[in-house]
């Protein structure tokens, strides 16, 4: 299942343009010097895959946790529906709970610390806009969230947010070096791809949970594996 995040952040890298473009148009990269400026956009992207890496590690020592009490299955299964289930029900019915307030301060003031890092060009600029970049909330880095939460080890976890993390590269990078490369009508489809892409990971967290016999997909608990072999002996 690890796979799911990089194909999560590949296919919805159309979006991270659009929520974090202005961020990549506005890096204080040295066009005159193209090696240079290469390096400060690897930067960039370094300083992101860590924050993703570490919001992965905390949120897969959770899972872990869970998968302690042996409700990986069940967590899995759960974290598919909310995946689905942010896509089929309406924005404003999620709106209500007004879960996001408590995160505007925290907002508030990551966006002041972007906004004197965008002006600053030292060596470690990159790295801390990319790593405060991370932090910003978005739609699609929830749905990644959740995914490494359902992985179950805080190792994994920091690695399918790395993944995630990666497939958001190649897009990010050609916003850099092109700007606004995709005309509307093209991002608008785009864009209404990107639930049909959420609905079918989430559909694949139902799956593995569900503990079908799969191989890849839907494997067997780990109880029924052991039971077996035991029967075998």
């Amino acid at each position: 299942m690890l796979y799911t995040g990089f194909i999560l952040g590949l296919l919805g890298s159309l979006h991270c343009v659009g929520m974090c473009g202005p961020i990549a148009f506005m890096l204080p990269v040295d066009r005159s010097n193209s090696v240079k400026k290469l390096g400060q956009i690897t930067t960039y992207h370094l300083g992101r895959l860590l924050a993703y890496s570490l919001i992965g590690i905390c949120f897969g020592l959770i899972g872990k946790g869970l998968y302690i009490f042996g409700l990986q299955q069940k967590l899995s299964i759960l974290i598919g529906a909310i995946m689905v289930l942010v896509v089929i029900l309406p924005q404003k019915t999620f709106n209500q709970f007004k879960v996001s307030k408590p995160l505007f301060r925290f907002i508030s003031k990551l966006k002041s610390k972007l906004g004197k890092a965008l002006k600053k060009k030292t060596a470690d600029t990159f790295l801390t806009i990319g790593f405060l970049n991370g932090f910003l909330p978005c739609g699609l880095v929830y749905m990644a969230v959740f995914g490494s939460l359902a992985m179950g080890s805080a190792l994994e976890g920091g690695f399918y947010m790395m993944l995630f993390g990666l497939g958001t590269v190649p897009l990010m990078t050609t916003a850099i070096y092109i700007g606004k490369f995709i005309n509307a009508a093209v991002k608008q489809r785009i864009q209404k791809l990107i639930p049909v892409f959420v609905i079918i990971i989430g559909a694949l967290f139902i799956l593995r949970g569900l503990g079908l016999g799969i191989p890849y997909i839907s494997p067997a608990p780990i109880v029924e594996i052991a039971s077996s072999q035991m029967e075998c002996h």
